[in-house]
């Protein structure tokens, strides 16, 4: 082995390790700080890159992806003068990595204090409600700050949030008391407002059932007396057709007195009828129709005698001693069945100045129409 050879393997050698040293691969998402001389050169980007070797140098690669960095819960002081404990999150990114590597130090420290001193400034402003109640507006106020604090250092902030606001365990008491009492509070009024609606509405059910009722009853009422009305309009009007169909065949039949006479004495008896009717009065024209009935008869039958006197003026006497016992004005009690009941032993009897001969026994409860000799009241006969 020569120190030709010698010389061979030293240059392989050199020239393979300035060959690694010249070829560079950057991972995507990455970037490469290259110094020359103890300078800044250039930033690698992502893939192959050559550089000069013994010249330039890799300072450091910066990854250039979101990054998520929780802080641990830092004690802040309300303006009440009460400590909550906070924890945060940041997400955050480099943009620049010339920036972020040469502006400062160590970008994530810078970025963890400039967080805590940030929130104590803000959450030092609010009470402890407003700050358990106002995360948003602490959020929106961190991020702001802080992007305009990192923003000369190459790096973006995304979103702060805030993961915990965690007060003095008296104080959680306290304000579980109060929520506890609020809730409280928020079901009696709640279950007071149902009682009252449902109060009303049951008020207003029953008013409008009172109402419907009512004018039901109403509608009832008109309906009924409509219907009264109508019935007595035409029961009115059925009888006027009667008594006009009557009386127009009375006058078509043309009825003389002896019919009249008749019909007035089949009245009778209906009149007499019940055990309220004792005494009533007999009309004056009563004779007037008797002796027409009586001419009637007479003419029908053939009087056989002078006529035999039967009945006064005015009534016949059921049971009465003679026919002319009746009296001139009314009937007795004993005569209120008369064209019910059997003849009287008198009920054809002559009277005592009566002619020789009597006319044939009348129908019981009619009574003998008095004969041409015969007088009212037994008054005797002329002859």
């Amino acid at each position: 082995m020569g120190p030709s050879f010698i010389a061979a393997l030293i240059v392989v050698a050199v020239a393979g390790f300035a060959l690694v040293r010249t070829v560079r691969i950057v991972p995507q998402a990455t970037a490469g700080i290259v110094e020359r001389l103890g300078r800044y050169h250039r930033t690698l980007l992502p893939g192959l890159n050559l550089v000069v070797p013994f010249l330039d140098r890799i300072k450091e690669t910066i990854d250039l992806r979101e990054q998520v960095v929780s802080f641990p819960p830092q004690p802040v002081i309300t303006s009440d003068n009460l400590v909550v404990s906070i924890d945060t999150v940041i997400y955050f990114q480099v943009v620049d990595p010339r920036a972020a590597t040469y502006e400062i130090a160590n970008f994530l420290v810078g970025v963890e204090q400039l967080t805590v001193t940030t929130l104590r400034n803000v959450v030092g402003g609010m009470d402890l409600e407003r700050a358990l109640t106002s995360r948003e507006e602490i959020n929106s106020e961190l991020r702001g700050v802080l992007d305009d604090a990192t923003g000369k250092w190459g790096i973006r902030v995304n979103r702060v949030e805030l993961k915990a606001i965690d007060p003095p365990a008296s104080i959680q008491d306290s304000m579980e008391k109060q929520m506890r009492a609020d809730r409280d509070k928020r079901a009696a009024v709640l279950t007071a407002e149902g009682q009252k609606q449902a109060a009303i509405l049951t008020a207003e059910g029953q008013k409008q059932a009172a109402v419907l009722k009512a004018r039901g009853e109403a509608e009832a009422v008109v309906l009924r007396a409509q219907a009264d009305a109508e019935a007595k309009a035409m029961r009115a009007k059925g009888e006027a057709d009667a008594i006009a169909m009557v009386f127009r065949a009375i006058h078509e039949g043309k009825p003389d007195q002896a019919l009249l006479a008749y019909q007035y004495l089949q009245t009778l008896p209906q009149i007499a009828r019940g055990d309220a009717n004792k005494v009533w009065i007999v009309p004056s024209e009563m004779g007037r129709a008797l002796e027409g009935l009586g001419g009637l008869f007479a003419n029908a039958a053939g009087a056989e005698g002078p006529g035999a006197g039967v009945g006064g003026a005015g009534a016949w006497g059921a049971g009465g001693p003679g026919a002319g016992a009746g009296g001139a004005g009314a009937w007795g009690a004993e005569a209120a069945g008369a064209n019910a009941a059997a003849a009287g032993p008198g009920a054809a009897e002559p009277g005592p100045g009566a002619g020789p001969a009597a006319g044939p026994l009348a129908p019981a409860g009619e009574g003998t129409p008095p004969g041409p000799g015969g007088t009212r009241k037994g008054t005797p006969a002329p002859g």
